[in-house]
């Protein structure tokens, strides 16, 4: 597909997307700020149908706002867990208000809340998943909530090339980089840098998956960076976890987490920390 193509399949979506929200205010936030970068648009290019496609918002007040509007959805419905969000110096977070701890500093690394699956969305677009990261909507949405800004300010946290084609509903506007394209076109896993070396290391399982190669260099750049990392620090270690999709990773860390509240003078060894995983992971 071309980007002239491109750009109105992904008008089309977002059109739909906006024709689905009642707030007049909150239509006007998303066609002014929302930008889709990520596998999408390499989907797109490869003539494949996008999994999801990633909403990213270019300030953090509209980012705030669209999040907000699909907790209030959320919470219409008082049988499911209630939903709140938090903006905590310019961290937006989903947590769950309903068990007691909401004002815990540890509550953000709370499990997700999540539509039962009996639970068919009636209407487009309608919230179906909360995460501290992530707002999933039903039609492939994904709201991310983990970042905001311009597209070059975005794309600081991507790690590879191939995912840094972008939309921007705004203008209409694709922008596809000569080196995404190559990588795309090879398949070919380049990594230029990022603030989260560990997620990207994880992340590689899923691109060779899907059939992507990476040579060793790639590797040891991202290992130089991870060098510098202290992953003892639970918070640090959430941090750099924070784009991996995987709900085991969000047991490890409230294990953590639980361990530090209970003996606060307790020191891991690398030993403790092969065996918790060993029982998350198997």
């Amino acid at each position: 597909m071309n980007s002239k193509n491109i750009a109105r399949h992904l008008k089309g979506k977002l059109d739909k997307w906006t024709d689905s929200i009642e707030e007049a205010e909150i239509k006007e936030i998303i066609k002014e700020n929302a930008i889709v970068t990520g596998g999408a648009l390499v989907s797109l290019l490869n003539g494949e149908e996008p999994n999801d496609y990633d909403i990213y918002f270019r300030t953090e007040e509209s980012c705030f706002e669209v999040a907000t509007y699909y907790a209030h959805l959320w919470n219409k419905d008082k049988s499911l867990e209630q939903v709140q969000v938090r903006n905590k110096s310019g961290r937006i977070t989903c947590f769950i208000s309903s068990s007691g701890i909401a004002e815990e500093e540890h509550f953000e690394t709370e499990p997700f809340a999540e539509e039962a699956p009996k639970k068919k969305a009636k209407d487009p677009f309608k919230p179906k998943f909360f995460s501290t990261n992530a707002i999933s909507l039903s039609d492939k949405i994904q709201i991310i909530i983990r970042f905001y800004g311009e597209v070059e300010d975005i794309h600081k946290n991507y790690d590879f090339v191939h995912c840094t084609c972008s939309y921007d509903y705004k203008t209409g506007e694709v922008n596809l980089p000569s080196k995404a394209l190559e990588c795309i076109i090879n398949k070919e896993l380049h990594y230029v840098g990022s603030k989260y070396p560990l997620c990207s290391i994880i992340r590689t399982r899923k691109f060779i998956g899907r059939g992507y190669h990476i040579n060793a260099g790639q590797y040891l750049k991202m290992a130089f960076q991870f060098n510098e990392l202290d992953l003892k620090n639970i918070d640090v270690l959430y941090d750099q976890l924070a784009g991996v999709d995987s709900l085991y990773f969000g047991e490890f860390i409230s294990h953590m987490e639980k361990l530090k509240d209970e003996e606060p003078e307790f020191k891991p060894d690398n030993a403790y920390y092969f065996d918790v995983i060993n029982k998350i992971f198997g």
